[in-house]
């Protein structure tokens, strides 16, 4: 898995060097938040997948080709995963707090999707938010902010 997941950077992705050797791990980390998102209230919908790839693609300026790729490497990772802390523990690192409040919008983004949001989404939503260190006001204006974009 780790061998695919770092052939995936270096082929398909052009290193950045200003944004640091860490930027492909945060990618894949943020992606597999969404993806444990996606899963959360056990009925992935179509909408939820579409939404996360058009996330992730707009985040990090990625072509249609990488993010399916990057998805897809995100959706086995978070399926073999056991913790959360490995994906928030790279972000707490690396993330600056509007980084962290742009990931919780994002998972409000997947959440809503499909039209409505089930308890087990919005826990989890703020479970992640309290591992990032996002404070609750935070949290709670990135969710108006993606209701609004709903409307």
């Amino acid at each position: 898995m780790l061998r695919a997941i770092q052939d995936f950077f270096r082929l398909k992705i052009e290193p950045d060097t200003a944004a640091g050797p860490d930027q492909h791990g945060l990618q894949l980390a943020t992606a597999a938040l969404m993806f444990e998102m996606l899963r959360a209230d056990d009925d992935e919908h179509p909408d939820e997948r579409h939404t996360l790839e058009q996330a992730l693609q707009k985040c990090f300026a990625l072509s249609e080709s990488e993010t399916r790729q990057l998805a897809q490497l995100a959706d086995r990772e978070a399926a073999e995963s056991v913790s959360l802390y490995q994906f928030t523990g790279l972000i707490n690192r690396h993330f600056s707090p509007d980084e962290k409040v742009r990931v919780v919008e994002m998972l409000w983004q997947v959440a809503y999707a499909d039209g409505r949001l089930d308890r087990y989404e919005e826990a989890l939503v703020r479970k992640i938010t309290e591992l990032i260190h996002v404070p609750h006001r935070e949290f709670m204006q990135a969710k108006h902010r993606v209701l609004e974009t709903l409307r």
